[in-house]
């Protein structure tokens, strides 16, 4: 069996907690993860991109996110 990093659960976790504590519930409310702390906001753009893609977060069309 293959052990792998949990990078992208972690980097989930970590996007939805930032987004939470700063207040970006809606798209009215919606920060770019620079905004809400995100460390290295442009990093991992795929696991962000598959984020989005499954609705756990949700992105504007100005490119804020939101949960």
């Amino acid at each position: 069996m293959a052990f792998f990093p949990p990078i992208p659960l972690i980097r989930k976790r970590l996007i939805q907690k930032k987004l939470r504590e700063c207040g970006a519930t809606s798209e009215q409310t919606a920060k770019t993860l620079a905004e809400a702390g995100v460390i290295n906001p442009d990093g991992f753009r795929r696991i962000t991109e598959r984020l989005v893609e499954t609705g756990s977060i949700h992105r504007t069309e100005d490119g804020r996110y939101y949960i």
